[in-house]
């Protein structure tokens, strides 16, 4: 039982095929068995070898001629092809105003490499420069991108940059090309769209300028903007340079003349620069006090031209604070209209048995209409400003802080400083209602504010009193037919011993239903001139008027 029976394998070994072929014999026709052989003769491998031998022949003497032979020669011009890669440059991309007008675009250079060509001065602080790519010594590119340096080219340089191409080029000693490939194809940068009028920019400049040297002001600024959007249709900075110099850093000359200037032309005076506003805030004032119920649109207030206030620490000593003018019994609109110093050191610190809001609620206010902060306009090195308060005053001076500082804040005086561009905003906000928009330097950008928290009906009572100053008051100059402006005068004093002005106008046109705020600052001008500020805007409306404008009611 513990023996297994075999298994049978039915397969034929290989051993016995090969045993059984080797013993098959000569092949039999008939049967298809056996061998068959037949040997190939020798002329097929003389044939065989024969053609391997010429083969051989060939190489040996392609190599002879090649390293032997022309060597030196093929060596020599070996080492003068040159495989060389070609940059091509990519187109930057153009910039345009709000109607498409191009103000920046491209030209090719002599080398292939595109050229900013800026094409209105009056922008070149909004719109800034370019470097060019650059070179080193043998003419060779090490930098291949252009890139903005400063101004919205410096902003959105990602976005206007393009990509650039490449071609691969091998030349021989005598620089014709062997071959080309290796291509890759540029790709041009985006196209950017200002929310700026460039026209309107440009009549504003004029503006500007001409009112500033006549006047012998040594810098000046200005903004308009949309009050339902914030998108900014002009904003001027007076003097300023010229992108396509700067781009190309030359002539040497004007450079250096820019750098001499004392009206800073490399400084945004719209955006950067910071002045005391003077009267210009007295609108926000006039809202803060009439939504607190200080006052009452009804409330009066005497001017004489003067404030007496005891002296606390000198029995018999007065303190007297002056106004610019007697103006006598006046309510909050013609407080506005004729700038009564009076009513607003009263009204900001309080006088007799007129409670005023004090220091803490006067700069609750400023900032409710965006003043000492930043607006957030999409331009880098944007002020801030300044509100002074009593810590502010301990910190810097060492003093505290008296009834007179509120009172000179107050008329936006003392220490307070703000930005063009801020005051345009605050203007903004009481003209639409109290929307305080972040101001917009691209077309089509979604608006975006936060709402001031002043009481509507008491916006109407600053917006009536900002009208009256012009239909009869410090503002009569821009009182033009053709279109209806609310405005208001502001002169700030500046210099060591208040020898110089600062000329500020803000207003907001068409009166009855609000589109566009301004603001309007001339720096530094002689002692009695801060009212030509006014006539920026004279000249301007005149100017639209004569080109049949929208913006005054034309076509």
């Amino acid at each position: 039982m513990w023996r297994r029976k075999r298994r049978q394998d039915p397969e034929i070994a290989p051993d016995e095929i090969f045993l059984d072929a080797s013993n098959a014999p000569a092949f039999d026709r008939a049967r298809f068995e056996g061998r068959i052989e037949k040997p190939l003769s020798s002329s097929v491998f003389f044939s065989l070898f024969g053609i391997l031998g010429l083969l051989m022949l060939v190489l040996v003497a392609r190599a002879w001629n090649l390293q032997i032979l022309g060597g030196a020669v093929f060596a020599q011009e070996s080492a003068h092809n040159s495989l060389e890669i070609t940059t091509l440059f990519a187109p930057r991309g153009i910039i345009t105003d709000m109607h498409g007008v191009v103000v920046a675009e491209n030209v090719e250079g002599a080398d292939g490499s595109a050229i900013r060509r800026y094409l209105e001065p009056s922008l070149s602080q909004v719109i800034g420069y370019v470097s060019y790519p650059k070179k080193d010594a043998r003419g060779i590119y090490y930098d291949t991108t252009q890139t903005g340096v400063t101004g919205l080219e410096a902003e959105y340089d990602a976005f206007l940059t393009g990509e650039n191409g490449r071609l691969l080029t091998e030349k021989d000693v005598f620089g014709v090309i062997r071959s080309e490939g290796g291509y890759v194809p540029v790709k041009a940068g985006g196209t950017l769209q200002l929310s700026i009028d460039a026209r309107l920019q440009e009549l504003f400049e004029r503006a500007i300028r001409t009112t500033a040297n006549r006047s012998r002001f040594i810098a000046g600024a200005g903004v308009i903007m949309d009050v339902e959007s914030g998108a900014v249709r002009a904003l001027v900075s007076y003097p300023s340079y010229d992108s396509t110099v700067m781009a190309n850093g030359s002539p040497a000359a004007t450079i250096e003349a820019y750098n001499k200037d004392i009206g800073r032309p490399f400084l945004d005076h719209a955006v950067q620069g910071v002045y005391a506003p003077g009267s210009v805030v007295k609108p926000l004032v006039a809202a803060g006090a009439l939504t607190d119920k200080l006052i009452s649109p009804d409330t009066l207030i005497n001017d004489p031209g003067f404030l007496s206030i005891p002296d606390p620490y000198r029995p018999g000593k007065e303190f007297i604070y002056k106004g610019w003018k007697a103006l006598g019994i006046v309510d909050v609109k013609r407080a506005i209209a004729w700038s009564s110093d009076i009513f607003f050191y009263t009204v900001g610190g309080g006088f007799g048995s007129q409670k005023g809001l004090g220091i803490d609620r006067l700069n609750y206010w400023y900032q409710q209409f965006g003043l000492g902060t930043k607006t957030g306009i999409d331009v880098s090195g944007e002020a801030g400003g300044l509100l002074p308060n009593p810590e502010w005053k301990e910190g810097v001076f060492g003093e505290p802080w008296y009834l007179g500082d509120t009172y000179f804040t107050a008329i936006g005086q003392y220490s307070m400083q703000v930005t063009p561009i801020q005051m345009a905003r605050a203007i903004a906000a009481v003209a639409n209602g109290g929307k305080l928009f972040t101001p917009t330097l691209l077309a089509g950008e979604l608006p975006s504010y936060t709402t001031v928290l002043a009481d509507p009906g008491m916006l109407a009572v600053v917006r009536a009193g900002m009208r009256q100053g012009v239909t009869s008051a410090l503002a009569t100059a821009i009182n033009v037919p053709y279109v209806s402006v609310a405005a208001k005068t502001g002169t700030a004093q500046t210099g060591t011993r208040n020898q110089y002005d600062n000329s500020w106008l803000v207003g907001f046109f068409p009166y009855e239903h609000p589109q566009y705020a301004f603001a309007v600052v001339l720096e530094r001008g002689p002692e009695g001139a801060g009212e030509r500020a006014v006539n920026v805007m004279q000249q301007l409306f005149d100017s639209l008027y004569r080109e049949n404008s929208s913006y005054v009611g034309g076509l």
